[in-house]
């Protein structure tokens, strides 16, 4: 038999909880004063087995037909397997989560921020976050974490996965790091980055893609050096330049060297590890052409920290090298472009290869990091004597027809 609201209202404290009637095991439970107490409802969990009660409300605030559809409801989800009081735990923690929930944007925000600090090239830090706010947040940046699907990440990704893989690469890297960060905190379960090269077509192999550095043919860079580098003509892009060439450096390793790091009387350059690409201190022996330089630059500069410097107390921009090459139309092995300042590294790279100096000491002269990790271990010596010898035959072959250039003298 069904409870009616008159009997409710005579439940006073003390009374036997009445059975609601019309759904199995919901019962209205005295309170603490007449007319009024809970609907409580009793079920054995399909999920553990055990005896469980569930409220379902305060009666008069829930009527008793309001109560008996939520126990029905309750009941519905038992007959189908489902504890219903883990389902609400399951449901008020959904809430939760998605009330927490970050969109992409902010999470690759967080991410960011995190993993920052661990940048040390403050250039490839801001690519880091500039790539995702330019190719991706657009799209997808204010869609929840646990929203996103592969064909979103696919569809962002898209209009540069042919027309700049190397970048499309990389963005799909920072997305993967993004959404792993995400499943960590639990966020979401899935990664759909991990899904997107089955939506995209098949990109060209590295081999086919990779850009050489526009460089001057190893030949012809005698004959380019007089108008290149003028007798008793300073002019700090152009020492920096010739340096980079006499050296087979990196730019930024040219540009950021200090006089500590210089050694005139041992005739080496060190360079210290927290400024090289590979993370490993490099030796550099210097010829006598790149030692009449420096002493051509001190006394030209005088004292300052930066070797090459305009202003004393930071080096030259980026760009310096780049104006110098670009203004004397520096013509390259690459049609229709000037050469590069890091493309003088492959012209010092074939001319060795084509003058019998082996391979191993061109490898250690540009810095390259042995790939091996075999080879690598039994690398012990940087070979700088036997490097000396090349790097000064080098000096000599690109100032061989400086006549007259205070370079060309022993």
């Amino acid at each position: 038999m069904a409870l009616s609201d008159m009997k409710a209202r005579k439940l006073g404290p003390g009374d036997r909880p009445l059975s609601v009637g019309l759904v199995a095991g919901l019962s209205l439970h005295p309170g603490r004063s007449t007319g009024t107490g809970k609907f409580i409802f009793r079920f054995v969990s399909p999920e553990t087995g055990k005896r469980r009660d569930m409220g379902m409300g305060t009666y008069p605030t829930t009527g008793l037909a309001e109560a008996r559809k939520k126990a029905f409801a309750a009941r519905t989800m038992i007959e189908q397997g489902i504890d219903p009081i883990e389902q609400r735990r399951r449901a008020t923690e959904d809430r939760r989560r998605t009330s927490m929930m970050p969109t992409f944007s902010e999470a690759a925000e967080l991410v960011f921020e995190e993993i920052a600090p661990s940048f040390r090239n403050p250039k490839h830090r801001a690519q880091w976050i500039t790539t995702l706010r330019t190719y991706v947040l657009p799209r997808i940046g204010g869609r929840p974490i646990a929203d996103l699907e592969p064909r979103d990440i696919a569809e962002a990704l898209r209009p540069i996965w042919l027309s700049k893989p190397e970048t499309a690469g990389r963005v799909r890297q920072r997305c993967d790091r993004v959404m792993i960060w995400c499943i960590a905190r639990g966020y979401c379960t899935s990664n759909p980055v991990s899904a997107v090269h089955a939506l995209l077509p098949k990109q060209p192999a590295k081999a086919e893609r990779t850009v050489h550095q526009p460089s001057v043919p190893w030949r012809a860079l005698p004959d380019l050096m007089p108008a290149l580098f003028p007798p008793d003509v300073f002019a700090v892009g152009r020492s920096t330049l010739l340096f980079l060439i006499l050296t087979a450096a990196r730019s930024g390793e040219v540009r950021g060297a200090t006089w500590d790091e210089i050694d005139v009387g041992t005739r080496i350059w060190t360079i210290p590890a927290e400024r090289m690409k590979t993370r490993m201190a490099h030796r550099v022996p210097l010829s006598r052409q790149a030692i009449t330089l420096l002493n051509g630059i001190r006394n030209a500069t005088g004292r300052t920290d930066f070797v090459f410097t305009t202003r004393g107390t930071t080096p030259i921009s980026e760009m310096t090298m780049t104006k110098v090459l670009r203004q004397a139309r520096v013509a390259s092995d690459t049609e229709g472009r000037t050469a590069t300042a890091h493309g003088f590294r492959a012209t010092f790279r074939d001319w060795a290869s084509e003058n019998g100096h082996p391979r191993d000491l061109a490898e250690r002269a540009l810095a390259h990091k042995i790939t091996n990790q075999v080879e690598a271990a039994y690398h012990r010596t940087d070979l700088l004597d036997q490097r000396r010898s090349m790097m000064q035959a080098w000096a000599d072959y690109c100032c061989s027809n400086l006549a007259g250039h205070e370079l060309s003298e022993e």
